[in-house]
């Protein structure tokens, strides 16, 4: 059962990330500051359906972390 559980989180994961926009145009321009000053480390908000997708994948991140130390905890 806790296979089971862990694997629908983990299709849960792949599907709320693909469903998230990009937040910037690559990584190279992250670091290098190209596209008008954008930045990796900027503090961006999101709204709306963004939000929830965010908040959805950290959510199941989470889980999924509590339940593959509650699987090595019991074997």
């Amino acid at each position: 059962m806790l296979d089971f559980l862990i694997m629908v989180d983990s299709v849960a994961i792949i599907l709320l990330t693909l469903l998230q926009s990009g937040k910037s145009a690559g990584v190279s321009s992250a670091f290098s500051g190209g596209n008008g000053g954008l930045n990796l480390f900027t503090n961006t908000k999101e709204r709306g359906p963004e939000k929830v997708f965010a908040n959805a994948t950290l959510i199941c991140g989470f889980l999924f972390f509590i339940l593959v130390i509650v699987k090595l905890a019991t074997k």
